[in-house]
């Protein structure tokens, strides 16, 4: 294998950032909150 310097270190690109995680964050309380919705349907007062 070989070791990479600090410049080819800065090239790459990947991995899930901070929008990434928020979005998977964010779907999955909307999911929740709409199968809430269906198993507790509440009156509006």
């Amino acid at each position: 294998m070989k070791k990479l310097g600090e410049k080819e270190l800065e090239k790459i690109n990947g991995g899930i950032g901070f929008w990434g995680i928020a979005g998977i964050v964010s779907a999955v309380v909307f999911i929740v909150g709409v199968l809430d919705g269906i198993a507790r349907p509440l009156k509006c007062d």
